[in-house]
């Protein structure tokens, strides 16, 4: 017989930065405590609010949690990802183009990493086939 927790979980649906620097590190920010998976390592970005076209939630987001205007991005991939507790479907982006400079603005930790490095943090799980696609690719989306 089916657990009906299998029905019962949420899916949310979330947008997904992929910032680079001049010299190619990727942009990354730490769960703050009291989160879901607090304390992973996870790309910017956050939940799409129902309605919410994926690029205007990326744009929002990168705003609200870093104080950066997105100027351009490309879509990178989509991927699903089944906790247990939630479904998470994340549409990943990649930004080209953006004005100001990224900046802490909701207490979380942020760090410019190289790809190499990607794979000695503590990602959170949805991520690591993002990183696995970037290695793919060279590296670089």
């Amino acid at each position: 017989m089916a657990s009906s927790s299998d029905h019962d979980k949420s899916r949310i649906d979330v947008v997904v930065a992929l910032i680079h620097d001049s010299t190619g590190r990727i942009l990354v920010s730490r769960r703050k405590p009291g989160s879901h998976m607090a304390g992973y390592w996870e790309f910017p970005g956050g939940k799409r609010a129902s309605g919410e076209a994926p690029r205007e939630a990326l744009a929002r987001e990168l705003d609200e949690e870093l104080g950066i205007c997105l100027l351009a991005a490309e879509p990178f991939m989509s991927l699903y990802h089944d906790y247990a507790d939630r479904d998470v479907a994340l549409d990943v982006w990649t930004v080209s183009a953006f004005d100001g400079e990224p900046r802490a603005l909701e207490g979380q930790q942020i760090d410019w990493v190289t790809p190499d490095a990607l794979r000695q943090i503590e990602l959170l799980p949805a991520d690591i086939a993002i990183v696995e696609r970037l290695r793919q690719r060279g590296r670089r989306p």
